[in-house]
């Protein structure tokens, strides 16, 4: 426990969203689940991922920005204050930090700098590990 900061925020757990990933197991598109559930990050960085991967870049850092947004209103939601932990190993946050993380791949790919510096610090400030994960 040296070094840990105990005076610091508790880590940010987001809730489930059983259907959202339920639908995207099925193999539902994207965009279909999207529109059934505007408000889930994990369906907006979903359609990010798919056009990034049809190298749509400013399509897929639009999504991911919508992605991001929603992930903000639900991290607030959920009690966080703007800093501190939103653990990789809760699953139901892998929506947030993917988007996080997807718009961040959007900004380099479109060469915002400034965005790409503020996003990793905001990736590592949740998850230290977060980036590593998402790209193994």
């Amino acid at each position: 426990m040296i070094g840990e900061n105990l005076l610091g925020p508790e880590p940010t757990l987001l809730a489930p969203e059983p259907e959202v990933s339920a639908a995207l197991a099925a193999g539902t598109d994207p965009e279909t689940v999207v529109r059934e559930f505007p408000e889930s990050p994990l369906a907006w960085v979903e359609l990010a991922d798919a056009a990034a991967a049809e190298g749509r870049e400013i399509e897929a850092y639009a999504f991911a920005r919508v992605g991001y947004h929603r992930g903000l209103d639900r991290l607030r939601k959920s009690g966080w204050r703007g800093a501190g932990p939103v653990p990789w190993s809760h699953e139901p946050n892998r929506g947030v930090l993917r988007a996080l993380y997807a718009l961040r791949r959007g900004a380099i790919a479109i060469g915002e700098t400034g965005e790409v510096e503020r996003l990793t610090d905001f990736l590592v400030g949740a998850d230290p590990e977060a980036i590593a994960a998402i790209e193994a």
